[in-house]
């Protein structure tokens, strides 16, 4: 369930600026929402590209490229510098990552703020530290 806005009883949603597009992503849409959209578990995210209509369940397995990187501005992980798409089935992945790419239709692009809660938590993992928020720019490529 969509709550909408930047948080819950908020009247008008944050404007946030646009991520910094990595070497290799497509383009944005030019009425792309500049502020991001909350659902109910507490997953932020803003579709900068729509995609056709088909959508990944979360039994799909997806082929993607992502960018992924801290508050900081730290960058984590990025297929895009790899120079290599991953794919992955939606159930094998943290529960951020599951929700929000069913939220975009192939083709799209969809920018992620996942909490703690719905990533890797408290205690963290790899280059993640605990109690990080995500955030990723992911563009969708195919369901497998």
């Amino acid at each position: 369930m969509v709550i909408g806005g930047q948080g819950v009883g908020e009247d008008k949603p944050k404007e946030v600026d646009f991520p910094k597009m990595p070497k290799g992503a497509g383009v944005m849409d030019k009425d792309a929402p500049k502020s991001f959209t909350t659902t109910e578990s507490g997953l932020k995210y803003r579709i900068l590209r729509k995609g056709n209509e088909k959508m990944p369940t979360a039994k799909s397995s997806v082929k993607v490229n992502y960018h992924g990187w801290l508050d900081s501005g730290k960058v984590f992980d990025s297929s895009y510098e790899r120079n290599e798409p991953i794919a992955f089935p939606l159930n094998r992945v943290i529960k951020g990552w599951t929700e929000g790419m069913q939220l975009v239709g192939t083709g799209g692009m969809i920018e992620l703020d996942i909490p703690a809660k719905l990533g890797y938590g408290e205690s963290g993992q790899g280059p993640i530290p605990g109690g990080a928020t995500l955030h990723f720019l992911v563009e969708l490529l195919e369901i497998k």
